[in-house]
C-alpha cells in the first residue's frame, strides 16, 4: 500500500550501506548503524529548503501577528469576512502557512517508511507488519531494496553485542529469529544500547525545541496557544522519546538520534544565515537613507539661492483689501524716468500724505 514509500527509502539505506562495506565488514554494526545515520542526512538535505522556507515563514507570522490579531477583534463575529481578510493579507505578504509544517510533514512518511523497513528485516513476530515466518523462512527472504543476503546480514549486525533491529519489549519468539546469527540476545543487552541512546535523543529532542523557543517573539510566547506548545516541545515531547523509546528498535532511534543532531547543526546554521540577510538589509536601508540626507556641515549653494530670491521678488504683489471685498492687486514696477507706473485698474496712484479714500478711521 504504501510501496511508493518504502522502496525509496530501502533504496537510499542500501546504497549506504554498500558505500560503508568498502570500508568496514558488510556485517558489521557500525556499517548498518551509519547507513541509517547517513539515511537521515540524505532526506534533510533533500529537506533543506523547505526546512528554510519554514523558517522564513515561522518569522513572517510573528510579524504579522499584531494585524492577525487586528483583524481577529474587527471580525470577531463575522468568521467568513475575517477568513477572507486574513487570506488577502497573506496574499499581500507573501505569506503561506502550509510552508511552516512542510518539512514537519514530510519527515512522517520518511519515519514511517524506515520503521517498516527496518521491521521487515526481521518477520517472525506476529502482529502488524509481521508474518509468523520462521527464522529459516525470514532469512531467504529479500526486504524491497534488500536481498536475502542483505537480510541475513542485517540480522547479524551488532553494536556492543545487540542487534540494531531489536528492541526491549521484542516478544521472545522473535529474538529467537537472531539465534542463527550470533545467538540470542538478553533483553540487558539490548537495553544497555537502547537505553543511552534514548536518553540522548530525549536531551537533543528538548535543546532543539528550546532553540526554536528562543527564537520566537515575546509577542508570541505571550499567546496562550503558544505557551502550551512550547510546553509540550520542551518537556512532553523529549519525554515521550523515553516512554516510546523501548518499544522502538535500536536503528530507530539511532534514526531519532541523527534528525536530531542534524536538526540542532541545521537551525543554528540557517538562523545565522537569516540573521546576517536581515542586518545586511537594514545597513543598505539606512545607508540609503544617509545618501538622500543633507551632509552635515554642507554651506547652501549662493548661486540656486540668489536666483530663488530674484524669481520670489518678480512674483511678489501687494494685495489690498476695501470695505466692500474687492481684492485689487498692485505690482511693484517702475518706469524708465523713476516715475510711479499706473495700476491695473488704470487708477491713478494715491498722492503722497494722502489718505486711502475708503479707509476706515473706526474700528469696533
Amino acid at each position: 500500500m504504501l510501496d511508493f514509500i518504502y522502496y525509496p527509502v530501502s533504496w537510499i539505506l542500501w546504497v549506504w550501506h554498500k558505500v560503508f562495506s568498502f570500508v568496514l565488514a558488510p556485517d558489521s554494526g557500525w556499517a548498518w548503524a551509519l547507513s541509517v545515520v547517513f539515511l537521515v542526512f540524505t532526506l534533510r538535505a533533500i529537506l533543506y529548503k523547505p526546512f528554510v522556507k519554514q523558517v522564513r515563514t515561522t518569522r513572517q507570522m510573528q510579524e504579522l501577528q499584531p494585524q492577525i490579531k487586528a483583524l481577529q477583534k474587527k471580525y470577531a463575529k463575522d468568521r467568513q469576512r475575517q477568513a477572507l481578510e486574513m487570506q488577502k493579507l497573506q496574499k499581500e505578504h507573501g505569506f503561506n502557512p502550509l510552508m511552516g509544517c512542510l518539512p514537519v510533514l514530510l519527515q512522517v512518511p520518511v519515519f514511517i517508511g524506515l520503521f517498516h523497513v527496518l521491521r521487515s528485516f526481521n518477520r517472525t513476530g506476529t502482529g502488524v507488519g509481521q508474518l509468523g515466518l520462521s527464522p529459516e523462512q525470514n532469512a531467504q527472504l529479500g526486504n524491497y531494496a534488500f536481498s536475502p543476503e542483505d537480510v541475513q546480514s542485517f540480522l547479524s549486525a551488532r553494536l556492543f553485542g545487540a542487534p540494531i533491529s531489536s528492541w526491549i519489549t521484542q516478544p521472545m519468539a522473535s529474538l529467537e529469529a537472531f539465534e542463527p546469527f550470533g545467538g540470542i540476545p538478553t533483553r540487558w543487552q539490548i537495553a544497555a544500547v537502547a537505553v543511552p541512546l534514548m536518553i540522548v535523543a530525549g536531551i537533543a529532542t528538548h535543546f532543539n525545541a528550546r532553540a526554536s523557543v528562543a527564537r520566537q517573539s515575546a509577542q508570541a510566547a505571550a499567546n496562550p496557544q503558544a505557551a502550551i506548545m512550547n510546553k509540550l516541545a520542551l518537556y512532553v515531547f523529549p519525554l515521550g522519546v523515553l516512554v516510546g523509546g523501548p518499544f522502538l528498535p535500536i536503528a530507530v532511534i539511532i534514526y531519532w538520534v541523527s534528525n536530531n543532531i542534524w536538526t540542532y547543526g541545521q537551525q543554528h546554521l540557517v538562523f545565522r544565515r537569516i540573521d546576517k540577510e536581515e542586518e545586511e538589509k537594514k545597513a543598505a536601508a539606512l545607508a540609503r537613507r544617509n545618501e538622500n540626507a543633507p551632509k552635515p556641515g554642507a554651506r547652501p549653494d549662493k548661486a540656486k539661492k540668489k536666483g530663488s530670491a530674484a524669481a520670489a521678488a518678480s512674483d511678489a504683489v501687494d494685495a489690498t483689501v476695501d470695505e466692500t471685498g474687492e481684492v485689487s492687486l498692485q505690482k511693484d514696477s517702475a518706469d524708465g524716468d523713476g516715475s510711479p507706473a499706473a495700476s491695473k485698474s488704470g487708477a491713478s496712484a494715491p498722492k503722497p500724505g494722502s489718505r486711502p479714500k475708503n479707509s476706515k478711521r473706526k474700528r469696533r
